[in-house]
Formats: C-alpha cells, sequence, structure tokens
C-alpha cells in the first residue's frame, strides 16, 4: 500500500471508531490492550511461503521455521527457494506437504503462471482465484495475503480459528462459532472486516503474550 505510516494509522482509527459502534467488544478490546498494531507484510513471494507455513500450525512455530529459511536463503526468491533439497527443507520445519506447496508456488511464479505483481490490479475475488489455482493455497492463505501483504480493507479469513475463539472469549457464547457462523456474525462489520479481524487477532495474541509474531 502506498499510503504512508501516519495515513493508514488515520483510516485504522477511523475503521476502529465505526466497528465499536457496530460492535461493541471491539471497544473492550481497545480499552484492555490499546489499538492493534499495523501489521504489514511486503507483498511477494516471501510473504506467501510464510503463510503456507502458518497453516494449521502456531505462529511460533511458522516464524521460527520462517525465520530459518531467510537466513538460510539470501535472498528468498522462487528459485532460490528450488534449490533447497527436500531434506534441507525439512530441517528448516517444512513437512513434506508444505514442501511440495513451496515447490509448487516457486514454480508457478518461474513459469509465469502467477503474476504477483499484476495482482494490485485485480479485485478480491479475482486475486483470491489467480492464488487458489496454485495447489497449497487456499481460500483461508488467499485472505490472510489479501488482508495482511496487500492491505484490503474488507477481508474476512473465514476458518480462521483464532478469530473464533476470540470472539467466543469476548462475548461468552456458548462454544466456539463455526466458520459460517462467524461469517454471518462479521456481516455488520463491512467494509472493515481486515480491522475487526486484526482487532480480534489483537485480542488473542495480546492475552496469551504472544502480540509480536504477526
Amino acid at each position: 500500500m502506498n499510503a504512508s505510516h501516519s495515513a493508514i494509522q488515520e483510516s485504522q482509527q477511523q475503521a476502529i471508531d465505526q466497528l465499536i459502534k457496530a460492535e461493541p467488544v471491539f471497544g473492550k478490546i481497545v480499552d484492555l490492550y490499546g489499538p492493534p498494531p499495523l501489521w504489514q507484510r511486503p507483498e511477494g513471494f516471501p510473504s506467501l511461503i510464510r503463510i503456507i507455513l502458518e497453516q494449521q500450525v502456531s505462529l511460533a512455530s511458522a516464524k521460527a521455521a520462517f525465520d530459518k529459511l531467510l537466513a538460510a536463503s539470501g535472498e528468498l526468491t522462487p528459485p532460490r527457494f528450488l534449490e533447497f533439497s527436500d531434506e534441507e527443507l525439512n530441517t528448516i520445519g517444512f513437512s513434506r506437504q508444505k514442501t511440495s506447496y513451496g515447490r509448487y508456488l516457486a514454480q508457478a511464479i518461474n513459469d509465469n503462471d502467477l503474476d504477483l505483481e499484476g495482482l494490485t490490479r485485480l479485485d478480491d475475488d479475482q486475486v483470491r482465484g489467480e492464488l487458489t489455482k496454485i495447489k497449497g493455497i487456499g481460500i483461508w492463505t488467499a485472505n490472510i495475503y489479501l488482508l495482511m501483504a496487500m492491505q484490503r480493507p474488507d477481508v474476512w479469513p473465514k476458518g480462521d480459528i483464532a478469530l473464533a475463539t476470540a470472539y467466543q472469549q469476548l462475548t461468552a457464547i456458548d462454544g466456539r462459532p463455526g466458520n459460517d457462523e462467524m461469517e454471518k456474525f462479521s456481516e455488520p462489520w463491512k467494509p472493515y472486516r481486515s480491522v475487526a479481524a486484526t482487532l480480534l487477532w489483537h485480542y488473542y495474541l495480546s492475552s496469551r503474550g504472544a502480540a509480536q509474531l504477526i
């Protein structure tokens, strides 16, 4: 996103103000932990690899593996990733499945089957469509990339367990809401669902002392 840091902060605060009007629990999060950090990842291959590593594992273990990968790579590019052997990637922290996913992604970029820079010209659904053509990139991964790297304002990461857990704890509803139920809850938060998600992550991570991991 080309906007300055201060402009992003101002835009985020405006979204938070509107979200608190729509859902009081967001005010509770800000009262407890302040506004969420401006979590922003650079667009490109490394961020997608990191999100693949985060699939169905803790942020801490994914970050540890990603940091090892960066240290071993020098510069993490698709050609450099493809140079690693399966054994080397396993030592870094990649499962056999995520090794395959990383290779599919790197090869697709190398072969010009995926134009990451061109995604900026597409709307959210088109971006999802392009990314999910790659084996190993599902809707959750595409949405996290849209939200964190591309900084799209109204993305709801359906299927994110941390969001559902945070909402259940904040509202004291019986049981953790399912994916469809959470998506329904998120409807009144449009067009600021990306900020709503960051607020809920902020609560989830801060209450566990792990906010620095994103």
